[in-house]
């Protein structure tokens, strides 16, 4: 069997494959930088989880919808003793401070404008037919519960990822939000929307000045390193980009914290006790003996 006939044999196996999936690939094929599948899966090799057709781990939606109710302090507690300390970032502005963030990575790497670069990669994308512009071409490939991480080098004149046009495009296919380490437009059409988003600022220009080098590689947001196919996580706080393998061990331990908290927090409005007496843990061994029960019967639900 020759190259040209395993390739059609590939594609006629695949021919059920979601429209996006195909257009992810000529996109990812467009660009200077992409993993291929088999990189992926090797550099992401402790996922637990199915992945998508180009190698992204895929976190079951079940378990996003269990980390809704997480905290920064209960991921970072699980972290960095994972040897994981380069995962959080903050100093945002923060669209919607009481709508927290939750998808999977999909991330997007800019760089400064370089002629000889871009025109390469700008002719491979109009050969392919893909979109003029290259932050449409991320967006075009997004799906239900993504959030697209985008690598703008804290850019914001001229580093606008999106106005409330792209903004709406993004909710509509993810129901998610962005994150960008850059900068948006359009803030008075954005703010409407009931979108998770975080940015470094805003200007009334238009992205320009920058190529699009990378889809779907490891990037970096301020001082972390994220992968695609990250839990995402942003809150109040900050946003946290978690590996998925670390992911059921963190909503675990959350699940006794909140127990833990619920039962200490009751406990003080009483009015009987000194933070002492409770917190971190319960000193006399009748009340220690009472919160374990308590978190005995809680857990067993």
């Amino acid at each position: 069997m020759n190259a040209a006939t395993v390739r059609l044999s590939h594609v006629a196996f695949h021919w059920t494959l979601p429209l996006f999936l195909l257009m992810a690939s000529e996109l990812a094929e467009a660009q200077i930088f992409t993993l291929t599948p088999d990189q992926m899966i090797k550099y992401s090799a402790k996922n637990p989880f199915d992945r998508f057709a180009d190698g992204r781990p895929r976190i079951p939606d079940t378990l996003l919808e269990k980390a809704k109710g997480l905290s920064a302090e209960e991921i970072f507690a699980v972290l960095p003793e994972a040897k994981f300390p380069n995962q959080y970032e903050g100093n945002w502005t923060v669209l919607h401070p009481g709508r927290k963030l939750v998808g999977r990575a999909v991330t997007a790497q800019f760089m400064p404008y370089r002629p000889d670069i871009a025109e390469v990669a700008e002719s491979e994308a109009k050969a392919k037919g893909l979109g003029q512009n290259a932050n449409q071409r991320v967006i075009d490939m997004l799906q239900p519960g993504d959030v697209i991480v985008v690598d703008l080098f804290g850019k914001i004149d001229n580093g606008t990822f999106v106005g409330d046009n792209l903004a709406t495009a993004i909710y509509s296919a993810t129901k998610t939000g962005f994150v960008i380490d850059g900068g948006i437009r359009d803030l008075e059409g954005i703010f409407p929307i009931e979108i998770a988003a975080y940015f470094r600022g805003v200007h009334p220009s238009a992205i320009g000045n920058v190529m699009l080098t990378g889809v779907n590689v490891p990037v970096r947001i301020g001082g972390a390193t994220v992968m695609p196919g990250d839990l995402v996580f942003g809150d109040r706080e900050g946003v946290y980009f978690v590996p998925p393998h670390l992911v059921a061990e963190i909503l675990e331990k959350a699940e006794t914290t909140h127990i833990h908290d619920d039962w200490t927090k009751g406990k003080f409005l009483s009015g009987k006790y000194k933070s002492s007496e409770l917190y971190p843990t319960p000193q006399d061994p009748v009340l220690k003996k009472e919160y374990e029960d308590y978190l005995k019967k809680k857990r067993s639900k």
